[in-house]
């Protein structure tokens, strides 16, 4: 069965996300990797619906991305791919792999590494104070003075909670402080890119994180997303998923029985604390949920996120901020996108509204209203549920640990 246009829509709109993300940071490897994913679902959609009024806006950034992957293949020196877009998706990823020289695994990896520092600092990561000063007490002051933690400190630690609540924000603003190297994997990417060589690639990579803190002293934090992906029930795995995911273990034990010296860091990130397997969450020292935000983190959010926005002098934050309780920071930033888009759709609809001439000062939307705010909210719903929210506070209690 095919999927709906607003899921391939949704699905190409993530890769081309991911893709922007990896290719700001330098990992240009991933970067074409979801540009190419991205192409891939655009051109799906545009043979599966060949009468959509958005096909031209596909197309367009079809070749955009193209040229991207095209700049990104001449800069690392690759042979350029000649890239039919008339063809199949099958076919285009053929024409791609038989133009990929060949590369060995450690410098596929180098790719992982950010070659520039997270810009993301504490600041800009809103409330989850009891979070924040885990991740300090453990990696920031440690890296500064180890000179004052005679006994050690953790090494693994686990960010757990909802979608879209600052978990990745967290760990980049954790790099951030530090003069060292932040190197970003996801789990799912890699158990799926990497398939029947995963143990041998998990060695890899902590090898070469080893390797970045020994040949410069400099701190590394290795950030696993959808760590799960890796290290959930390992009972109904295969036998290549199994070993990986034993490699993995071992790998974990042999950070955390360095040298109290040693400057390295594992932080996994969750959305499902309770599908990891016991034996892991033993050697994330820290397990810290990272929940939805409360009433001032949420004015906060409102505040940060309405700030370029012309609005009704009778706005009210605090209001605001008590009627979407339940609502995640993705959500509030989403919100706020939503009511920016309705009074900008209602000035393209006006019948008064023309292309500004030359010299002219363009036509601005009226004022963002509360009224606005609670028409988006009847329509847009929190992404976490009562029910998920209990279970995260069920999980905690037995597994929680700051």
């Amino acid at each position: 069965m095919s999927m709906a246009p607003q899921e391939l829509e949704k699905s190409a709109s993530k890769y081309a996300a991911s893709a922007i993300r990896a290719d700001s940071q330098g990992a240009a490897g991933m970067a074409i990797e979801d540009y190419q994913k991205a192409s891939d679902t655009l051109m799906k959609l545009i043979r599966l619906y060949p009468t959509s009024s958005l096909n031209k806006i596909y197309m367009d950034s079809f070749k955009k991305y193209q040229e991207r992957i095209k700049a990104l293949r001449e800069t690392r020196g690759d042979i350029e791919p000649v890239v039919d877009p008339n063809a199949s998706p099958e076919e285009q990823k053929k024409a791609l792999a038989r133009a990929q020289p060949h590369k060995d695994d450690d410098n596929d990896l180098e790719d992982l590494v950010m070659k520039e520092k997270p810009d993301v600092k504490w600041s800009e990561v809103v409330g989850l104070e009891d979070a924040k000063g885990a991740l300090r007490e453990s990696i920031v002051y440690p890296s500064k003075r180890p000179d004052l933690f005679p006994l050690g400190w953790p090494r693994g630690m686990l960010l757990y909670g909802p979608p879209g609540t600052g978990k990745t924000m967290l760990a980049a603003a954790t790099a951030n402080e530090l003069d060292g190297y932040f190197i970003n994997v996801d789990a799912a990417s890699m158990m799926s890119k990497w398939l029947g060589e995963a143990e041998k690639n998990v060695s890899k990579l902590f090898n070469m994180a080893r390797k970045y803190n020994e040949r410069e002293g400099k701190p590394v934090i290795l950030f696993i997303d959808e760590v799960d992906s890796l290290l959930g029930d390992r009972n109904s795995e295969v036998g290549g998923e199994i070993r990986a995911k034993n490699q993995f273990l071992s790998e974990l034990d042999g950070v955390n029985g360095k040298g109290k010296e040693t400057m390295m860091y594992v932080i996994g990130a969750t959305n499902k604390p309770w599908s990891l397997d016991e034996p892991f969450l033993r050697r994330f020292q820290k397990r810290i949920y990272v929940s939805l935000p409360n009433q001032d983190a949420r004015n906060k959010l409102f505040e940060q996120y309405t700030s370029p926005l012309k609005k009704s002098s009778r706005f009210n934050l605090v209001t605001l901020a008590k009627q979407f309780d339940g609502y995640s920071a993705s959500d509030i930033k989403d919100v706020c996108q939503g009511a920016q888009l309705l009074v900008v759709n209602e000035l393209f609809k006006s019948s008064t509204y023309h292309e500004p001439v030359e010299g002219e000062t363009p036509q601005d939307p009226r004022e963002l209203t509360m009224a606005d705010f609670k028409d988006i909210k009847s329509k847009r719903k929190p992404s976490v549920s009562i029910e998920n929210i209990r279970a995260y506070h069920k999980w905690s209690e037995s597994f929680g640990a700051l």
